[in-house]
Order: C-alpha cells, then structure tokens, then sequence
C-alpha cells in the first residue's frame, strides 16, 4: 500500500509507515501525476483536493485532510468516485482560541484598555467559536455571536447579525469557513462598508481564511487611518501576503494560530484512525505521541487580574514571538510557507498546570480551567 503526505503532517511516519509506505511531499508541491498507484492522499489546507490533482489516480481510495476547512477538497467529486474522505473537526479549537487569548490581552496592554466589561463578537461558532466563548466570558467580556447557519437549525441558539455587530463590537474575532456560494457566503464579508462601521477602537482577529477580510479594503482602510488593532494570521493569496499590510497591521503570523503540538498530533490521529477503520488496522494512542511540555506547571498566589493572566498565558505562547519571527523573515523569498514548514511547535495551555494557593477560592480555580489552564490546589499553606 502507498501514501502520499504532506512532508508537513507530524507523526505521519509514527502512525503509518508500520502499515504502508509513506512517501512525504510539500503539499504545495503535489502534482497529479504523483497520484498514479497511490492507495491514500494525506493533505492540509495548502493542496487543493479537485477534478485536475485527481485525473491520474487510478487507484486512491482514501483522502483525509489534517485540517478544520474543508474548503481546498471537493467533495462532491470524490463521492463520485467512490473515494473516502476524512478530515479533522476541532483539532486545533484549542490552539486557536490560546492565539486569540494572547492576542487579546496584549493588543489591550498595548491601547492600556481593562477587557473586562468589553463586548467580544464571535464571527463562526463552531469547534473554535464554541470553545473560545467561556473563554472570553472568563475574562469578564460580553460574547455576542454570529452564526446563521446555526440559527436556523437551533431554535435556542442566540444570533446576532453581522451588521449589527459591527457597530457594537471591542472586539471581532473570525472562525467561518471560506465559501462564495450558499445563502451567507463569508468571501470579503468584511469589506470596505463594513471596516467604516466598526468601533473606532475594536481590536480585530483574523485566524480563519484570509479571504474572509478584503485585504485590499483593509490596507486601504488602514493607511487612510484606521485606528482599529488588527491580527492577521491569515492573507489572501498566500504564500505570498502583501507585506504592505503586514506593515500596517498589529500582529502578523503565517497561518500558525493552530499550530501546537496538540492540534498537530489530533489532527493526524483523526485521519489515521479513520483510514486505520477502513483499512481494519489498530487505532492511534495518542497520549503516546505527545512528549512532555517544557513548562509542566506554574504556581499562582493570587487573584489573577489581567496583568496575571497575560504574564500566565504569554508564559506559554506569547504571540509576539511568530510576529517578530514573521516580520524578521518578511523579504526572504519563500518565507511563508519556511516558516510554516520549520515553526517551532508551541504548547497548549492546557499542558501546563496551575497550582493554585490554598487561600484561593474554587471560584478562582473554575475561571482559569474555563481560560484553559488545568488547575489543582496547592497544599501549601
């Protein structure tokens, strides 16, 4: 049996080599006539899954995408041909939220703004928008979400329109697919009207598509001053971003919000296992691929006030470090998808634990497990 993967999936030898060769590949990089004789395609968001990458595979009969999106797979086509396809809901939700926190609380050191009491619009509430709400609440913020396909189907489900939170929201933060058809398309659903609507001060978070934000009105919008933060982890046309805006941004990172070792290692066990199902072999264990984290615990002796909580979560991911990393490598040629190939993959908070002191109440301790920390009482008095 032969696989291609993307020479970008972690574990892919750990998991499949035992019952297949494994041949990896940058996923930019995978052309069709690569697929001639191949059993299974291993992919990510950057390989566009359609009719023209599939015209020579004679013999594929799995494909699963390490990914959230699905957007880059046609999936129509390979029911029509009788292919399975797999791909991977929340492995990531975790890590996506941990950027958002970090980006969160040091766009509001920056503007010496308490989030507490400020309104968060959640754009997208699925696995990420769904995790990241006690989150945000956690932290003392209104959440108002946006979801109409959600809407219509639960009668309980609190939606807020898109304009109207434009108007309303400190902080506008995306997780929706990209899509251009269907009665809510999300391409450039944040345009040139749209950036005039938004509170002078909200801070503005892109970690889903780069499409979903119209880069062009957004530079536009920017340069002829603008003064909303933003955080872009994702661009239009990439790999290749316009560094214009990469100037004009807060924080700039390539397409990394998702990229911890936890999420990594989910993301490929969810398609093992379901190539494993089909293929009757053994499923993953995943406790067994994840090595121990660097930072295993950390002890708080008092309530944790915002400036706590930004030195705790920053003490696990700070996301300065991508966008320094990013804005270092920025006129290298072919530095996106070298950063993306060679990150240095960061842990989640919730391998590090928290000890809290015992004259901390349980109240404290359900906060910080509900920002994401796993937390536990110290005994010292």
């Amino acid at each position: 049996m032969r696989i291609l993967a993307d020479e970008n999936m972690p574990y892919v030898q750990e998991l499949f080599s035992a019952h297949a060769d494994v041949i990896q590949v940058p996923g930019r990089d995978i052309q069709a006539e690569m697929l001639t004789d191949v059993d299974a395609l291993l992919v990510r968001s950057v390989t566009q899954v359609n009719g023209a990458l599939l015209s020579q595979a004679n013999r594929l009969k799995f494909i699963g995408s390490a990914t959230i999106g699905t957007d880059h797979v046609d999936q129509h086509l390979l029911a029509e041909r009788g292919i399975v396809f797999s791909n991977a809901p929340g492995c990531n939700a975790n890590a996506v939220c941990d950027y958002v926190l970090s980006s969160l609380l040091l766009m509001a050191e920056r503007r010496e703004i308490k989030v507490a009491g400020l309104v968060a619009g959640i754009v997208g509430v699925g696995n990420i928008g769904t995790r990241l709400i006690p989150r945000l609440e956690a932290l003392g913020m209104t959440v108002l979400c946006c979801d109409p396909l959600r809407a219509e189907v639960e009668a309980d489900f609190e939606h807020v329109a898109f304009e109207a939170l434009l108007s309303q929201c400190d902080l506008l933060t995306f997780h929706v697919p990209h899509t251009q058809g269907g009665a809510y398309p999300t391409f450039h659903m944040l345009a040139k009207r749209e950036l005039q609507q938004l509170k002078a001060d909200c801070i503005l978070i892109n970690a889903c598509r780069g499409e979903v934000i119209d880069n062009f009105a957004l530079k536009t919008h920017l340069k002829q001053g603008g003064c909303q933060s933003v955080v872009l982890d994702v661009w239009e046309h990439e790999p290749n971003p316009d560094p214009e805006l990469i100037n004009l941004v807060d924080i700039a990172t390539p397409h990394i919000a998702g990229y911890s070792q936890e999420g990594k290692a989910l993301g490929t066990s969810m398609v093992y296992d379901a190539w494993a199902k089909l293929n009757q072999r053994p499923k993953s264990e995943l406790s067994q691929l994840l090595p121990q984290p660097d930072l295993s615990a950390m002890t708080v002796s008092s309530e944790p006030g915002q400036e706590l909580l930004k030195q705790l979560i920053q003490a696990v991911y700070d996301v300065r470090d991508d966008d320094e990393r990013m804005r270092r490598q920025l006129h290298q040629p072919g530095y996106f998808d070298a950063m993306r190939k060679h990150y240095p993959l960061r842990r989640e908070l919730r391998s590090t634990q928290l000890m809290l002191h015992s004259t901390l109440t349980d109240k404290t301790g359900q906060q910080m497990a509900r920002i994401g920390f796993l937390c536990n009482h110290s005994t010292n008095q």
